[in-house]
């Protein structure tokens, strides 16, 4: 926090990376019923306390609200409701309280007005970084040199990042280069694939656990929170998190201190988290897969990275990047060639590239012409989807699936009548869920009849 935001205080609230721009997080009070319905109030100072007395900075004209009735406190990015003595109590969410956290989307109760705790976010800019990279994340493009200045920013302070965007966009590096250069590069930087861990185990791969505390427990074993004390956590592909699991992450997070499987003695902790998802967990939200609390409190600051198509670009810069140990250059490619790297839809993105970059070294030829599931990524029809067997299941199984998806689509879009819609129903699926796989790999709508 700045001398200023101190004096004042206000603090900056969480910076969103979204879309072709920026956008500033905000917390306000939303009156719901009472004797302005629909009005808001900001959030901004440290300390706001809302009634019926003149002197309160929030001033609310209603009989049964006491003249100071409760406070909203910040601290280190969390608010606190405290109710300050009055006649007829504070309720949250239902429950009487003297003092609780908020959470987005909590109600709280003054007497017969009623307020809703919410998040929004106003528009900001940044000017883009003027460096090509960020740890291991490279480009030029404006696009990428904002998220690099963005980066710059939140790396050395303790803010919670969220990275959204497709396999193989580099979520992995930023975490990492955000840890690097960060006061807790010194302590370690723990990942925990939240997809590659079967549901059974996540729990115990988080909190560890205890002595006899399930079956096959047969020691006490340090979960991934107690082994990142002092460092980084990066969470990634979080949208595979259970749904049941998610309130006792929030839990630990917020209150800082968790509990292993089969005990009940708190450990304290320490540690910055980072997390990262291949979905757009706001609409995860909204499908009720994700818990809304969680996400507001992981997406402090929330940085989307682009697909390598969105950028293309950047693929010149990315090519010599990966061919910089040999004597390749994309500026040394013929015109054709380098039309054929330019144009390639990317399904795997910048994770892609290297892969046809270390072909390329390895066989002295196109990467991509020897490329896995280029015929299909060509819009060309093909006859079987192999996976590659030489890299690991995950990776294999996402290239398998994003070439099934292209494919089908390509092939749905030459046949399918009456748009959208009849596309949909000849697949079989949702209309949104159709608008999402085009847009995921590059493809066009449907003709209509």
């Amino acid at each position: 926090m700045s001398d200023k935001e101190k004096h004042t205080g206000m603090e900056t609230r969480a910076i969103e990376v979204e879309g072709p721009g920026l956008s500033q997080q905000r917390c306000v009070l939303v009156q719901v019923q009472g004797p302005e319905p629909g009005k808001i109030f900001q959030l901004t100072q440290a300390r706001m306390v809302v009634g019926k007395s003149p002197d309160a900075d929030i001033i609310v004209p209603d009989l049964t609200v006491s003249r100071q009735h409760f406070e909203v406190l910040e601290e280190n990015g969390r608010f606190l409701i405290k109710d300050l003595g009055s006649t007829n109590g504070t309720e949250l969410d239902g429950a009487a309280v003297r003092e609780a956290y908020l959470r987005p989307g909590s109600t709280i109760k003054a007497g017969k007005v009623v307020f809703r705790f919410q998040t929004e976010y106003d528009p900001v800019h940044i000017q883009p970084s003027k460096r090509e990279k960020f740890g291991h994340l490279h480009g030029r493009s404006v696009r990428m040199r904002e998220i690099f200045a963005m980066l710059e920013k939140v790396s050395p302070s303790d803010v919670t990042v969220l990275l959204i965007g497709p396999t193989g966009t580099g979520k992995g590096a930023a975490a990492a280069a955000i840890h690097d250069k960060s006061p807790r590069r010194k302590g370690p930087f723990v990942v925990v694939d939240c997809g590659a861990v079967a549901h059974n185990l996540i729990e115990s791969e988080l909190f560890g656990h205890v002595k006899g505390a399930f079956t096959g427990a047969t020691g006490l074993r340090q979960g991934a929170l107690e082994q990142s004390q002092g460092g980084t956590l990066f969470l990634d592909e979080l949208d595979d998190l259970p749904l049941d699991l998610q309130p006792k992450l929030l839990r630990a997070i917020e209150e800082r201190v968790f509990v292993r499987v089969g005990s009940t003695k708190p450990i304290p902790f320490d540690a910055r988290i980072i997390a990262a998802s291949k979905k757009d967990l706001r609409r995860e939200v909204a499908d009720g897969r994700f818990r809304e609390d969680l996400y507001y409190r992981l997406s402090v600051v929330t940085v989307r990275l682009p697909s390598l198509r969105e950028r293309t670009e950047d693929i010149p810069v990315l090519f010599d990047h990966f061919a910089s140990d040999t004597d390749l250059s994309f500026a040394d490619l013929d015109e054709g060639m380098k039309a054929r790297w330019l144009n390639h839809s990317w399904p795997g993105n910048v994770r892609e590239l290297r892969n046809a970059v270390e072909r390329s070294k390895a066989l002295s030829s196109d990467g991509l012409a020897a490329g896995y599931g280029v015929a299909a990524n060509s819009g060309s029809a093909v006859g079987t989807l192999s996976p590659n067997y030489s890299i690991p299941f995950k990776e294999a199984k996402e290239r398998l699936v994003d070439a099934f998806e292209r494919e089908y689509l390509t092939r749905l879009l030459a046949r399918a009548t009456g748009g959208v819609a009849g596309a949909a129903r000849t697949a079989g699926i949702d209309r949104k869920h159709l608008y999402a796989l085009l847009e995921k790999h590059g493809l066009g709508k449907p003709k209509r009849s």
